[in-house]
C-alpha cells in the first residue's frame, strides 16, 4: 500500500507508541484478538481520542462512549454474528460497551435503515476508509507477535494536525455537521481546527 505524506512515519510510530501506553485499549486489542478474526481493527473515537487527548495533554483519558470493532468476512451474512461477537466482548471485558461490524454487511445496513443503496465495501481498508470524518478514518489492531498495525486508508495527517474534515464516501454533509455537534468535538478538544462541510 502507498502511505500518503512524509509525515506518514513519524505518526505511524506515535500512534503505536500511544497505543502500546494505553492500558484500556491494549486490553480492547488483546481481548478482540481472541475472537480469531481475519481481518479486523478497533477504530475511530477509540483511536480518535487516544491521539487528540495526547495533543492537548490531558492528564485523564477522554471517556469513551463506546469501542468500535470492525472487522470484514463476506462470508457472514445478517447482524447474528456480530451480536455473538459483542457478547463473548461483554464476558471479556465487560466495563467497555462494544459496538462489532462486519463491513462486509454494511450496504444491508444503509438500505435497510437509510434507503440508501451503496455499493458493497470490498475490504476492511475500503470500510475504514468511509466514516464521516478524515480524522476518524483510522484504525489499529494486534497482530499474533504483538506488534500494532494501523490501518489508515487516508493516511494520519488530519488525526495528527488536529483537523475535523467531512469524508464524503458515504456520509452526507448533514451527517457530518450532526457529528461534529453531538460528539461535542470543539468542546472536548479545543485545539481542533474544525471544516465547514
Amino acid at each position: 500500500m502507498t502511505h500518503h505524506s512524509s509525515s506518514w512515519t513519524e505518526h505511524h510510530t506515535r500512534l503505536v507508541a500511544l497505543v502500546r501506553a494505553s492500558p484500556a485499549l491494549m486490553g480492547a486489542l488483546r481481548a478482540v484478538r481472541m475472537l480469531g478474526l481475519g481481518s479486523w481493527c478497533i477504530g475511530a473515537g477509540a483511536v480518535r481520542s487516544l491521539v487528540w487527548d495526547d495533543l492537548h495533554g490531558f492528564a485523564e483519558p477522554t471517556p469513551l462512549d463506546d469501542v468500535d470493532v470492525v472487522y470484514f468476512d463476506p462470508a457472514r451474512e445478517g447482524t447474528e454474528h456480530d451480536a455473538a461477537l459483542e457478547h463473548r466482548l461483554r464476558q471479556e471485558m465487560p466495563s467497555v460497551v462494544w459496538e462489532v461490524t462486519n463491513q462486509a454487511t454494511v450496504h444491508h445496513w444503509f438500505a435497510r435503515h437509510l434507503g440508501q443503496p451503496v455499493a458493497p465495501l470490498e475490504s476492511l481498508e475500503d470500510g475504514v476508509g468511509t466514516w464521516p470524518e478524515i480524522a476518524t478514518c483510522v484504525g489499529v489492531f494486534l497482530r499474533a507477535d504483538d506488534s500494532i498495525g494501523v490501518v489508515a486508508p487516508h493516511g494520519l495527517d488530519d488525526l495528527f494536525n488536529l483537523i475535523v474534515r467531512h469524508n464524503p464516501l458515504r456520509a452526507d454533509a448533514r451527517t457530518y455537521r450532526e457529528r461534529v455537534a453531538s460528539k461535542r468535538f470543539a468542546a472536548r478538544w479545543p485545539l481542533l481546527s474544525i471544516c465547514p462541510a
